[in-house]
């Protein structure tokens, strides 16, 4: 499930695969999470879900809520609230491009990714607009032309072996 990047010491803690499927996404951004020690030990064992996670903008920030971070099975005590809000931590010309983003129109605020980044749980969200059924099936069509052609010039490459 965890995946390490070795050239940017980052490793992916939690994915959501669906965003790219389900959203077109336009511009990404990168924050940091306001996190109880036992969060981050729970996201290191990963027991987190991103599925139904979104981010909305507030008046004193940005905050991703209904994300789930599990507490661990033997944590008795400072045990963390599954699904509480968290707080994103942004520039304030980054918030701004958000806010825009959001007024002009049919853009909701994504969560991508988190990961471990220099010992920080960082996470990656993006600017994003909800796809219609037509470009879904559009972007099913293009990723099945794309694999079949990788393939038929995989098959090419084994008769000149």
């Amino acid at each position: 499930m965890a995946k390490t990047k070795a050239s940017d010491g980052e490793k992916t803690l939690l994915q959501n695969r669906r965003a790219k499927f389900d959203y077109a996404l336009e511009q990404r951004f990168e924050a940091g999470m306001v996190l109880v020690g036992s969060e981050v030990k729970s996201l290191r064992a990963g027991t987190g879900d991103l599925t139904d996670a979104w981010a909305s903008l507030e008046r004193d920030g940005v905050y991703l809520k209904n994300m789930t971070i599990q507490p661990l099975p033997h944590q008795t005590a400072f045990v963390h609230e599954p699904r509480r809000p968290r707080k994103l931590l942004l520039h304030a010309r980054e918030i701004e491009e958000l806010r825009k983003g959001i007024e002009r129109g049919g853009m909701t605020i994504v969560p991508l990714r988190v990961y471990l980044k220099g010992g920080y749980v960082k996470i990656e969200i993006a600017l994003a607009k909800g796809k219609t059924k037509g470009d879904k099936r559009d972007s099913i069509r293009s990723r099945e032309a794309e694999r079949e052609a990788r393939s038929a010039i995989a098959r090419g490459r084994k008769g000149y072996d």
